[in-house]
């Protein structure tokens, strides 16, 4: 499935003292019982490696970006019907939505950026945080928690608020070699902004995990094929700072695998 294979993720994960999940790269092979310890930002952790909490592979899988093409699509029963479905950081579900974008989540990603915009750290209460997680089911929530310092510590906090309430959801933590690694083979292919947009890691991830992958949502310009204004997202207009993505280039590596037949890519209505 072309070259992005290199960053497969299907072989191991390994876990903070915590039992926090965090997903490793495949080509690394341990022993289940092997422990041994890690330094990261000057704070000693304790690791050890478990067994994927995945059935591998995956056959069908739905990356779902949260571009305004998806805005009257119609596209979420082709959503729902895949076998694995992956959202991106923490959508909105309710139901003027999912006609074009589904119900069904098996993997959302949750960056620590998120849960301090829309969540104030989780420094004061947490339960709006916890309501807010039910719209995704019993699924996998994906956190880059040690990407970046600032971003460790509400990532840990939202792991504690998800186990402290019961949930029934897991946390993944990503490993940063991962992110590293991804994104340093995609500004080898043409991909030059400072920082990799949460929807091309996802769809990496998910050729690595699945045998068909189809990527909705993911149309960074302004109007669509039909020549008609498309918002940023289907569920505002909030543009994102110019600084960091390079959306066009990442559609345009995307098409590119579109069109070799890696993956396929929804770019229009569904229904």
């Amino acid at each position: 499935m072309g070259t992005v294979l290199r960053f497969k993720i299907t072989k191991g994960v390994w876990s903070h003292q915590a039992n926090v999940t965090v997903t490793t790269h495949a080509a690394v092979r341990f022993s289940a019982s092997f422990v041994f310890t890690r330094d990261l930002y000057n704070t000693h952790y304790i690791t050890y490696f478990m067994d994927t909490p995945l059935q591998l592979p995956l056959k069908k899988c739905s990356v779902v970006g949260n571009g305004g093409v998806l805005k009257h699509s119609g596209c979420g029963k082709e959503i729902d019907q895949a076998d694995f479905i992956v959202r991106c950081n923490l959508p909105p579900l309710s139901k003027e939505y999912t006609t074009d974008v589904g119900t069904r989540t098996h993997l959302v990603s949750a960056n620590p950026s998120i849960i301090e915009k829309n969540f104030q750290n989780l420094l004061w209460s947490r339960k709006s945080f916890v309501e807010s997680m039910k719209a995704y089911g019993s699924s996998y929530i994906y956190i880059p928690a040690f990407s970046m310092k600032p971003g460790t510590d509400p990532s840990l906090r939202a792991y504690y608020a998800l186990t402290d309430s019961a949930s029934n959801q897991t946390v993944l933590f990503a490993n940063p070699d991962f992110l590293k690694n991804v994104g340093r083979f995609w500004k080898n292919h043409g991909v030059h902004g400072k920082r990799l947009s949460t929807g091309l890691f996802l769809v990496s991830l998910a050729l690595g995990l699945c045998e068909e992958v189809t990527a909705y949502g993911f149309w960074p310009f302004s109007v669509g094929l039909d020549e008609r204004p498309v918002s940023h997202h289907y569920y505002d207009n909030i543009l994102p700072s110019s600084r960091f993505h390079a959306m066009p280039e990442e559609f345009l590596q995307l098409w590119h695998l579109h069109k070799r037949g890696t993956l396929r890519m929804r770019v229009g209505d569904c229904a």
